[in-house]
Parts: C-alpha cells; sequence; structure tokens
C-alpha cells in the first residue's frame, strides 16, 4: 500500500521528519520574506533588494535539492 506521507520525502531523498523540518524552515522564511515585504510598502528606502535577492537564493537551493534529488532530469 502507499504511504502518501513517506512517497514524495523518499522522492527527495528524506524521511518524513527531514521534510517536515526542511519545509517548515523555508516556510519561516518565506514568512519573515514576507514581513521585509510589507515594511518596504510602508517604507519603501526599507529593504530596496532584500526581498528578491532572499527569493532568488530560496530558488537556487531548491533548484540545487531538486536536481541533487533528481540526477537523471538534469
Amino acid at each position: 500500500m502507499k504511504n502518501i506521507f513517506k512517497d514524495h520525502p523518499s522522492k527527495v531523498g528524506e524521511t518524513y521528519f527531514e521534510h517536515f523540518f526542511k519545509a517548515c524552515s523555508f516556510g519561516i522564511k518565506l514568512l519573515l520574506i514576507a514581513v521585509r515585504v510589507f515594511i518596504h510598502a510602508i517604507f519603501p528606502w526599507c529593504f530596496e533588494h532584500s526581498a528578491s535577492d532572499r527569493i532568488s537564493k530560496l530558488h537556487d537551493i531548491l533548484q540545487s535539492r531538486k536536481n541533487s534529488a533528481n540526477p537523471d532530469e538534469n
């Protein structure tokens, strides 16, 4: 029987809990980026490039993880 809680994490080379904590980590980072964006909306001189720089870094990390988990797709 297929275990829906372990299928995706195993595809990316992680256990359920490793994936859980990594996903939570990315979620927290995205929330912090969102706070910076709201601050920037009110005070345009604050965090001028912070959000886009951090999103770009997160994207690079996610792509790297994806590529290392699925080397045949590169």
